[in-house]
C-alpha cells in the first residue's frame, strides 16, 4: 500500500491538469503554428512557463486503482501487476483466464 500522502498528491495533480488542460492546448497550438509571429510566439512561451509545473499531464502517474502501486502498473485494468495476477486467480476479473498449453 502506497503512503496515503502520495496517492492524494497525484489526486490534486490530475484536477491541476484537468483546470489548465484547456489553455495549454491553445498555447502549444499558438507555439506550433508555422504562421505565428516570433512576438506571439515568445509571449505563449512565456505564458506556458508560468502555469504551474503540476499543469502537465506528464507529472501524473498512473497508480493502482485499489491500493496505490506505482509500479507495474496494467492500463487495461487499473492494476499494478500484483494486484491483478491475485484477482485473476481468485476469478474476480471477468473475461480473464489463466493460460494453459
Amino acid at each position: 500500500m502506497a503512503k496515503t500522502s502520495k496517492i492524494v498528491k497525484n489526486e490534486r495533480r490530475k484536477a491541476v491538469v484537468a483546470r489548465h488542460a484547456e489553455r495549454r492546448a491553445q498555447l502549444k497550438a499558438v507555439i506550433a503554428r508555422p504562421t505565428t509571429s516570433d512576438d506571439e510566439r515568445a509571449a505563449a512561451v512565456r505564458e506556458l512557463r508560468r502555469q504551474p509545473r503540476d499543469a502537465s499531464a506528464t507529472r501524473v502517474r498512473n497508480r493502482d486503482a485499489s491500493d496505490g502501486r506505482p509500479r507495474g502498473h496494467l492500463r487495461k485494468f487499473g492494476l499494478s501487476r500484483v494486484k491483478f495476477r491475485d484477482l485473476a486467480h481468485a476469478g474476480h476479473l471477468p473475461g480473464v483466464r489463466t493460460s494453459s498449453w
